[in-house]
């Protein structure tokens, strides 16, 4: 490279840094000159809102709405209800993706753990028992990956109940946007598995009842397209992007709902536990 290219390059690259700096100076000096009364709150508000009953649960919805200019007496009888309906804990639910496991199986049977999957369900599990939380419960799927990571994760929760879910399974939950050139599944799929998957998500992802008196810990062994679409979901961000997140094998997802239900992702595709050679996302064809 001439002195006279690489004087040129850097000309070029301190424009653009100008530029941005002037365009966010001019933007901030207009700002700060627009009187704050003259900002409408209408003109700041997002362009999607959250849906307050996206479980069904909404207390709200669940009592028979007041009429206006109602009497005192009907007021507290509608308080009351509506106290009876509201949740009091928070439930946290752990979504864990499988092991990494060998593709070339003909039945899902033989589909099993790779030894670098089987050695992720340990560490996995031993890192569920170093935050010694207060598990309810570990669900999987009832795919052949799942169920071994789950009983590989069980052996450092023995006392933990175990139990499985065909509706966990692997499948196509929602056409992605953008859509991808080496996964194409076809449209009946997507209704088939979409439909089983949702039903999934409603059966496990709701505010806790008003029964419940402590937070709940609820652990959930399963696969990547199936968590990614929770998230999309639970956060009630457009289905269709699901495909846009990655996962790890054995990696740690969790999400809180609170009494209120404004669902919190805590952490997502969590391996900080894991050394850099146990970290892997794809399966393995064969075994070797």
């Amino acid at each position: 490279m001439t002195s006279k290219t690489f004087r040129l390059r850097i000309l070029k690259v301190a424009t653009h840094g100008i530029t941005a700096c002037c365009g966010a100076a001019v933007t901030y000096y207009y700002l700060i000159k627009i009187p704050k009364e003259s900002i409408s709150t209408a003109e700041l508000t997002s362009s999607s809102k959250w849906d307050h009953n996206w479980d069904k649960r909404d207390p709200a919805s669940l009592v028979n709405p007041l009429k206006k200019n109602g009497d005192p007496a009907k007021d507290n009888k509608y308080n009351e209800e509506l106290e009876k309906l509201k949740s009091k804990a928070t439930r946290h639910l752990i979504l864990i993706r499988h092991g990494q496991y060998y593709l070339s199986g003909k039945t899902d049977q033989e589909r099993v753990l790779t030894p670098l999957g089987r050695r992720q369900a340990e560490l996995t599990g031993s890192r569920l028992q170093a935050l010694n939380l207060p598990y309810n419960s570990i669900i999987h799927s009832s795919m052949q990956r799942a169920i071994e990571t789950a009983t590989i994760i069980h052996k450092f929760l023995p006392d933990v109940p175990m139990s499985s879910c065909s509706m966990l399974e692997e499948g196509a939950p929602y056409p992605p946007e953008p859509q991808v050139s080496h996964w194409k599944p076809e449209a009946v799929q997507f209704l088939r598995d979409g439909a089983r998957i949702e039903a999934a998500f409603r059966k496990y992802f709701h505010r806790a009842p008003p029964s419940q008196k402590e937070d709940s810990y609820e652990i959930i062994v399963c696969h990547a397209n199936v968590i990614r679409y929770f998230v999309c979901r639970a956060l009630q961000l457009p289905p269709e992007a699901w495909l846009r997140l990655s996962l790890s094998h054995a990696s740690l997802t969790q999400i809180t709902i609170p009494p209120s239900g404004n669902a919190r992702l805590i952490m997502y595709g969590d391996t900080g536990f894991m050394s850099p050679d146990n970290i892997s996302r794809h399966n393995i064809s064969s075994k070797i």
